[in-house]
């Protein structure tokens, strides 16, 4: 059987969209064995925007990993939209990765010499999408990250902001249910910091988006609704974003130009 019937099905059961039980991930072995994780159970539900946040070591992009499924636990439970896929094939991972889940990293990762659009369309085009869809669908993806005017630019010719605008559109060309974010304001000046978050803020209540994103800066975590802190392999604090983030940092959030005209 392949992945994508089993998450048909599962995207129409009730319950969290993530879940994981006492989950572990060890590299290497012997005295000389990482326990990057040590035993993470919690779950996220279906329209969450969910910050992930620790130390460096604490073991949250080794947790992000898992969740987007670019590797395997060690040991415990990985239920995607109701579906185990902690003991899937490499196919059947590849084939979630695709359908399921839109990655943002840091570093915008766009292909330098080619066009915004076409940077938007690579992920259709590996699922098969016929050329016409493709461009229709990219264009209307730029078009709702506000760049439906720079569809010709390459990276070099995009601000930091731009290009990670590019790299949100492309993350969602196949449609996925769940956008994962890798520090993706690391890269990025305060203004366009704002403009990214809330673009991650407005397609999450717009759209329904479920939105994970890895961070250390509070000021980012401020934009979501739980942060889940990791340290030392496990988590620590789990907590609606209110009682986690100083109430001046969820002020600036508040304040922030881009965001006045964002509604609940």
């Amino acid at each position: 059987m392949t992945a994508e019937p089993a998450m048909a099905r599962g995207r129409g059961a009730a319950g969290p969209l993530i879940e994981v039980g006492d989950l572990t991930k060890v590299y290497g072995e012997g005295a000389t064995a990482v326990h990057a994780l040590r035993g993470v159970s919690l779950s996220i539900g279906p329209g969450e925007f969910v910050a992930i946040m620790g130390p460096s070591g604490s073991g949250k992009s080794t947790f992000m990993h898992l969740l987007g499924c670019l590797d395997r636990p060690s040991s415990g439970s990985y239920r995607l939209a109701g579906v185990e896929v902690s003991r899937l094939s490499r196919d059947q991972l590849a084939d979630i990765r695709s359908r399921q889940i839109g990655f943002v990293f840091q570093s915008f990762n766009l292909l330098p010499r080619t066009a915004a659009l076409e940077n938007v369309e690579l992920p259709m085009l590996y699922a098969g999408v016929d050329r016409g869809e493709r461009m229709r669908r990219a264009r209307a993806l730029l078009e709702n990250v506000g760049l439906g005017d720079r569809v010709d630019h390459r990276p070099s010719e995009l601000s930091g902001g731009q290009q990670q605008r590019v790299a949100i559109a492309r993350a969602l060309a196949n449609g996925a249910p769940l956008l994962m974010a890798d520090e993706p304001t690391g890269n990025l000046d305060s203004a366009s910091s704002i403009e990214i978050m809330t673009l991650f803020r407005r397609l999450n209540r717009e759209r329904g988006i479920t939105v994970v994103v890895v961070t250390h800066d509070m000021n980012v975590a401020a934009w979501s609704g739980r942060v889940v802190i990791f340290k030392d392999g496990l988590v620590t604090d789990d907590r609606p974003v209110a009682e986690v983030v100083p109430a001046s940092v969820m002020a600036g959030v508040a304040a922030a130009p881009a965001a006045r005209g964002d509604r609940a």
